[in-house]
């Protein structure tokens, strides 16, 4: 009951006021089972692409994190390539740093950032991890290339297949700071994945 409740609150909160570039939305009517979107950051090899996330509610939340993977494939040394996310806010303690003051919206917002600023001392791909750290130009190429195969916006605006489910255009274009102080976002971001 409490994870249907609190459930209720954030997507009302995310679908009224949705952090800068990132939106999301229940499928049908199933609330476990959410989508989200992310709009790549300005300056990063991600700028003009539209990546689309999975997020599965377990029953415990919010004492377990959700779980949350890319849909839309991305070249990224903490992402592989089944769109799992090496992020601390991911798993609980003592490895993760996942709490119940913790929600969807800010567990997102640290997504985004890690996409712009990416920990390559704990990769889940070690050989994109390498490319960043030696040889940074060939990284930002394969990024933007990747970016532009597989996340580059269509002019319709939304991403193919998810029509149906993509938000109300006026509230995802929306914009308010994050609920939680940019200071825990950056870092959460900047743990390692154990």
């Amino acid at each position: 009951m409490q994870r249907a409740s609190r459930l209720k609150r954030e997507l009302q909160m995310l679908s009224t006021e949705p952090p800068p570039g990132i939106s999301c939305w229940q499928t049908e009517e199933r609330i476990d089972d959410l989508r989200a979107q992310i709009v790549g950051g300005t300056g990063t090899p991600y700028e003009g692409g539209l990546f689309s996330l999975e997020i599965k509610v377990p029953e415990r939340y919010p004492f377990e994190p959700p779980k949350i993977r890319f849909l839309t494939p991305i070249y990224h040394p903490n992402i592989d390539n089944s769109g799992r996310i090496c992020h601390d806010a991911l798993k609980l303690p003592p490895k993760g740093a996942w709490k119940p003051s913790l929600n969807i919206s800010t567990v997102l917002t640290s997504i985004q950032l890690l996409m712009a600023e990416p920990n390559p001392d704990d990769p889940l791909m070690a050989d994109i991890s390498s490319e960043f750290k030696y040889n940074k130009q060939l990284f930002v190429e394969k990024a933007r290339k990747w970016t532009q195969e597989h996340a580059a916006q269509k002019n319709t605006g939304a991403v193919e297949g998810n029509r149906e489910n993509t938000p109300d255009q006026k509230a995802s274009s929306r914009k308010r700071e994050a609920v939680v102080p940019q200071q825990v976002v950056h870092e959460l971001a900047k743990r390692t994945c154990l």
